[in-house]
């Protein structure tokens, strides 16, 4: 298994040339085809419908024009900043689409996505501030998250694996394996396993590991017993170990439009400091 299509999100972030060039490290790695896509920012339900509510229309057509020619500035800084790498193939694609949507939508023909983290401070007037969950929750495929602050020289060196033996941990290691493949060091983590021991069995990691192993990955594996939140606990143990990468399952659920998550999985969205690959 390896990532042979990778799908970047391209908007008009501070942060857009980071993500770029992490994605094109992904591509390199794995000889990939590399998609940038662009958003206008409008639902593709009303262009399809041709429900724009009272517009003027000639108003409405200039506010569509504006927001391609936004995009396509996005777009031609993807093309410019890829065109500096060793990537051998790319395109870019604009999606008339509201990100959420658009995204999830391309998603579902690639092998591995990446975003961005929601910076608070650098609000987007199209991108919504639950964009990544919806993306991980909607998307169908891995995403590869990147924090809105710091830069990331490697990706995937060293590996932290979030594992708590659930459905979503699962897809999410066997998402990653094109990564733990290359990665020199490799250390699962099992936090209060004594409290999901009917999932873990007698010894907890045990059995990841050893599904890794056939796989050719050795791996450490660790148990950790805490009263704190996990999620704080789990990024204390990427800064202890070095990791500059986690793996962890996604947790939650769409109500609507309203993405509902678990407890983990809303700490590391807000506060992750490597780039985290989460698959639901």
């Amino acid at each position: 298994m390896s990532y042979k299509t990778i799908l970047v999100h391209v908007d008009e972030s501070a942060r857009l040339e980071e993500r770029i060039n992490i994605a094109a490290k992904v591509a390199v790695k794995h000889d990939a085809h590399l998609i940038g896509a662009g958003m206008t920012g409008i639902s593709r339900l009303l262009y399809q419908s041709g429900t724009f509510g009272f517009v003027d229309p000639a108003t409405m057509a200039i506010n569509l024009d504006f927001l391609a020619q936004r995009t396509e500035r996005s777009l031609a800084r993807f093309e410019s900043i890829v065109k500096t790498t060793e990537v051998n193939s790319f395109e870019k694609r604009l999606i008339d689409d509201e990100p959420g949507g658009g995204l999830s939508l391309q998603a579902r023909y690639c092998d591995l996505v990446v975003i961005g983290q929601t910076d608070l401070a650098e609000p987007s007037a199209s991108v919504m501030n639950d964009f990544p969950e919806y993306v991980v929750i909607h998307g169908g495929r891995p995403v590869l998250m990147v924090p809105y602050a710091g830069h990331f020289d490697t990706i995937g060196r060293k590996v932290l694996i979030a594992w708590d033996a659930s459905m979503e941990a699962t897809h999410a290691v066997t998402n990653a394996l094109p990564f733990l493949k290359q990665a020199e060091i490799v250390e699962v983590v099992a936090f209060n396993p004594h409290k999901r021991a009917e999932k873990h069995g007698e010894q907890p990691g045990s059995d990841i590991a050893l599904y890794l192993a056939r796989h050719g990955i050795n791996v450490d594996v660790a148990q950790q017993t805490t009263g704190v939140d996990i999620g704080n606990a789990l990024l204390s143990c990427v800064a202890d170990f070095g990791s500059d990468l986690v793996v962890m399952g996604g947790y939650g659920h769409s109500r609507f439009r309203e993405v509902l998550l678990g407890g983990v999985t809303r700490t590391v969205l807000k506060s992750m400091t490597v780039p985290v690959l989460m698959s639901h």
